[in-house]
């Protein structure tokens, strides 16, 4: 199989985000495997990692997070007055675990595009290990995360509105998203991965979760892009006996990734990671 490189900026672009499996740390490992295309189709952009550091002519970014496609949105085309207004809830003031709880309740119950966009960051950052979460009645619920001195990513959210100015966002189903996907595109799935335990399954980053079945679904969608509709994909994942056996039939490449695995954090283990890429030869 003949493998070639998506073009990548000269240097590494963070999100401004914290995001829970940002694949900033594996930008090098995915654009090796990226082929060319004029666009980049991600069914779950999450914090936008890979769109910020690959160098494609258009973007088509979806999740099924809401918030979060509001949030791109409005950073793509108010990222004036976002900046501004967003860099006031950035205080030692503000860096209060009462006043966290506050402003968390402000958030559930605002049905304000704008300002649920402007909490969305401050509770991304203020918030325990930068995860996003949410109860299954869609309340956000992410504990106070006690850090020192929360960073406002101001310089991260100008080069993603800058970025930004080549891609739509969109918040439909994966399969909406490859449905769209056209020959001429390459497709990057950065899923919620499935679990390498029974008891280590965290898919609450949006409402509903995403299942096994949902997993099964994706490689079968993959499959049939990539070898039927000659439009390729690379999807990442836990590497495990499950995801291995539905990935059947894809180029998988091992990696080993440093994360914090246990509930304090205290240490970083090497946790076995695949790139399933379905291409055509």
């Amino acid at each position: 199989m003949v493998e070639t490189l998506a073009v990548t900026t000269d240097k590494k672009n963070r999100a401004f985000l914290k995001w829970a499996g940002g694949k900033y740390k594996l930008i090098e490992d995915i654009n090796a495997k990226l082929p060319e295309a004029k666009k980049l189709i991600e069914p779950f952009v999450g914090a936008g990692s890979v769109f910020l550091n690959t160098n494609y002519s258009k973007y088509l970014l979806n999740d099924i997070n809401p918030d979060l496609i509001n949030l791109y949105n409005i950073v793509k085309h108010q990222p004036s007055d976002y900046i501004k207004d967003s860099a006031k809830l950035f205080t030692p003031v503000h860096n209060d675990e009462q006043l966290y709880y506050q402003i968390r309740q402000k958030f559930n119950d605002s049905n304000d595009v704008y300002e649920r966009a402007l909490l969305f960051l401050y509770l991304n950052r203020h918030g325990y290990n930068g995860l996003c979460r949410y109860n299954n009645s869609g309340k956000f619920n992410v504990p106070f995360g006690r850090y020192k001195a929360p960073y406002f990513p101001e310089k991260e959210l100008w080069y993603f509105a800058e970025k930004s100015q080549l891609a739509t966002f969109t918040c439909d189903s994966f399969e909406k998203v490859f449905a769209r996907a056209r020959k001429g595109s390459v497709i990057y799935c950065d899923p919620p991965y499935a679990p390498i335990s029974k008891t280590a399954m965290f898919n609450s980053y949006a409402t509903g979760g995403f299942t096994l079945d949902n997993q099964v679904k994706l490689a079968s969608l993959a499959h049939r892009a990539g070898y039927t509709r000659n439009i390729p994909v690379l999807v990442s994942n836990h590497d495990t006996e499950f995801t291995r056996d539905i990935y059947q039939g894809a180029h998988m490449t091992k990696l080993q990734v440093s994360r914090f695995i246990s509930q304090n954090g205290s240490s970083r283990l090497k946790v076995a990671e695949l790139l399933a890429l379905y291409q055509a030869d």
